[in-house]
């Protein structure tokens, strides 16, 4: 995903023109510009239009995230395939970073200072895909597939002489069977987490191997403890800045979309295979499978009745803030990288983002708030960083997990550039409702406008499906708002919320005292406590109607519609004059029963998927008008969808599913527009489904997709339409 250039607003350059200033270019004359961006000038004519009486401000351009926080990408030698797995800083500020091929590089002069470029020197090799990597008294600790090893310079010269074992675990050989970490704790001791696998012939992820599915405790000299389980992948990990341990999860069985954990001592965090070994001498735990309620009640809800079940700290929505969750980094830069000082950033891999997410805890237990906070990477994030200058250094693969940046791999670096982005610093959880904390002042009419602001709730269902539409969305009233004399805090006190749900929380009418829009005006706040005290006294106030919600409520689609009403729709069949074939109505996308009068198809094209995001076959042929009929079969391990579009349609069609927000898995990731020719539902692992259609009579390159956000860019394949 290519950056955009900062420009100059059409106003600014308007006023360039009518004054015919000779400094253009210059940083002074940037200054100026801007400082007379408000004069109103007409291109239209020659002369000047009047000011009117009253002036109306114009709306400036969009402020951009590289306006405030600048990606950076690291020069790679082309005989180094830098796949990161993990990475630490060291002492003297270079990077050591382990890569999928087991590889471990120290990376000199990462900030790129002066004019030298980065070097890179191999300092160990033939590891078993290590996905983490810490550092500790002159030592680097990187954990393999099946045990932490800690690599030793023992000479001195750069490259590790001794590979110890620090303890090791079995494996079952699954290719899922990650492991990550460790994280140190205070005590000196590491924690790991490790994956469970993957049964295709199953559909879901099962624990082959003691302890797959946990976190585990190591110490020094070898010594293993059970720590918590019911991990389904563990990929990110870390502590906050009050060093509690966190883990990041992604969206599968047992988990409705992406979602961050605290981790104490004998937790179950919810995924019921790992269960199978708390019989197992050290486990924490005595929880069984069998004991995990498979209900789709919401997870909080299951967690009354399971005492063990921690629900989650924070959801990422899925599909609007990541696909799969990754690393996991505390701000500890006291201010130097911006207004966010103690709070956690989160990176995505599919979807090659870093999301903002700052926790509260109230009544004992941990909840917040998570924000988009940056987009753009070149390649799939996986693990950041802090350099010595607080800027932050993001390492990024895509092999077999394909993401939204184009890279197979990378290494970035994210630097502040020193400017005061408008955001919403925070929101917290109030007796009431919530507070909203920004970074500047903000136009207090516009903030006490209750319709500047809209809350929603939802959540996901917790069972062995794997993942979860948003189930009980529903809009939360604003009672009212009451902004700080400051301006730097608007608190709302709003009715419905409910315990355990995310809350939709965006900001869209509000704007900064000089006018500015929210860099991103959208947060979700998990509530799992609301905190005692004092309530604003306002009165509750008959709520608008929301006519536009209605409307959409009673278009919206129901992925649950039978095979046998979808065929329904059907019914509209027309003839093409000149021809005895059928044609299927417009609005019949999606038909699974063999249309009436059709006999055997012309084609019958069986399309299944391959990991790495990718469809098998990637093309097929069919004649103009010809009756097809698409087996599609989901072989992954994660939702997919099939979604044929009009030619050089394909990535416009994945955007408008995004769009979709809260309500796109609940409608397929299907958006309603004449791009989309034929689509089948979105699909569970292992699961199949059979679709009808004629194909169209313009020859031509057709693409087939899915349009499951992030999928959409890689996954991607051709139906060549031939006379």
């Amino acid at each position: 995903m290519n950056l955009l250039p900062s420009t100059i607003s059409h106003l600014a350059t308007a006023v360039l023109m009518a004054l015919s200033l000779s400094w253009i270019g210059s940083q002074s004359a940037t200054a100026q510009i801007q400082s007379q961006s408000d004069q109103t000038v007409s291109l239209n004519s020659k002369q000047p239009a009047p000011r009117p009486k009253n002036p109306v401000k114009a709306e400036p351009d969009p402020e951009k995230e590289d306006d405030f926080y600048q990606l950076i990408s690291l020069p790679v030698p082309e005989d180094i395939i830098l796949e990161v797995g993990g990475m630490a800083t060291l002492p003297d500020g270079s990077l050591a970073v382990c890569t999928r091929r087991g590889e471990v590089w120290i990376v000199t002069n990462p900030s790129m200072s002066g004019s030298v470029r980065p070097t890179y020197k191999r300092f160990a090799s033939g590891l078993h895909e290590p996905l983490g990597l810490a550092y500790k008294d002159g030592d680097i600790y990187v954990t393999q597939r099946s045990e932490v090893t800690r690599l030793r310079d023992v000479n001195g010269d750069g490259k590790a002489d001794s590979y110890d074992k620090v303890y090791s675990w079995p494996l079952s050989g699954n290719y899922h069977e990650y492991s990550y970490g460790p994280t140190f704790l205070p005590n000196g001791n590491m924690l790991v987490t490790l994956n469970v696998g993957w049964s295709n012939s199953m559909g879901h992820g099962v624990s082959l191997a003691p302890w797959r599915g946990w976190t585990l405790e190591l110490t020094a000299d070898g010594k293993m403890t059970p720590f918590a389980a019911g991990m389904r992948s563990p990929a990110g990990y870390g502590m906050n800045a009050a060093g509690d341990f966190f883990y990041t999860e992604n969206q599968g069985d047992w988990v409705g979309s992406g979602r961050i954990s605290q981790v104490e001592k004998g937790d179950f965090l919810g995924n019921a295979e790992s269960l199978r070994w708390t019989s197992l001498p050290g486990s924490p735990l005595s929880l069984k499978p069998q004991e995990i309620p498979n209900t789709g009640e919401p997870l909080y809800e299951v967690a009354k009745r399971v005492p063990a079940l921690k629900a989650p700290a924070v959801w990422l929505p899925h599909g609007i803030l990541g696909i799969s969750t990754s690393g996991f980094l505390s701000n500890n830069t006291s201010g130097k990288f911006g207004p966010f000082a103690n709070q956690v950033f989160v990176g995505d891999q599919g979807q090659s983002i870093v999301s903002r997410v700052d926790f509260e805890k109230v009544k004992g237990v941990y909840q917040g708030v998570v924000f988009p906070f940056r987009e753009g990477f070149s390649s799939g994030v996986l693990r950041m960083v802090w350099g010595h200058d607080a800027s932050m250094y993001v390492g990024m693969t895509s092999r077999g997990w394909s993401s939204t940046g184009k890279e197979l791999f990378s290494l970035q670096r994210v630097v502040w550039t020193g400017r005061m982005p408008f955001e919403m610093k925070t929101i917290h959880a109030m007796p009431d409702g919530f507070e909203i904390e920004f970074t500047t002042p903000v136009n207090p009419e516009l903030a006490t406008d209750p319709a500047s602001y809209k809350v929603t709730g939802f959540t996901y269902r917790y069972h062995a499906t794997y993942g979860s539409p948003v189930i009980n969305r529903a809009g939360c009233l604003i009672r009212g708002v009451v902004v700080s004399k400051d301006g730097l805090k608007a608190r709302l006190v709003v009715d419905d919320l409910r315990l355990g749900y995310i809350h939709e929380i965006t900001a869209n009418g509000v704007r900064s005292e000089t006018g500015r829009a929210l860099l991103h005006n959208v947060g979700y706040y998990t509530l799992n406590n609301i905190p005692d005290g004092e309530k604003l006294a306002i009165a509750a106030t008959a709520p608008k109607p929301d006519h536009a919600g209605m409307a959409m409520a009673s278009t919206s689609s129901n992925p649950l519609v039978s095979a046998k009403s979808t065929a329904s729709k059907a019914k509209g069949i027309v003839t093409k004059a000149g021809t005895a074939k059928e044609l299927i109505s417009h609005a019949a996308k999606r038909v699974t029963q063999l249309p009436s009068g059709w006999g055997k198809p012309d084609y019958t094209i069986t399309i299944g998927t391959k990991p790495g995001l990718k469809f098998s076959p990637e093309q097929f042929q069919v004649k103009a008008g010809s009756k097809v009929r698409i087996d599609f079969n989901n072989e992954d391990d994660m939702l997919h969808n099939f979604v044929l579009v009009q030619p050089g349609a394909a990535v416009q069609v994945g955007e408008l599913a995004m769009k979709l927000g809260l309500e796109g898995q609940e409608k397929n990731y299907i958006p309603a527009t004449e791009k989309v020719l034929h689509h089948t539902n979105l699909l569970q692992p292992n699961t199949n489904e059979a679709i009808y259609f004629i194909a169209p009579e313009k020859p031509g390159d057709y693409t087939y997709e899915c349009s499951v956000p992030g999928h959409f860019y890689v996954m991607q394949g051709t139906m060549k339409v031939i006379n």
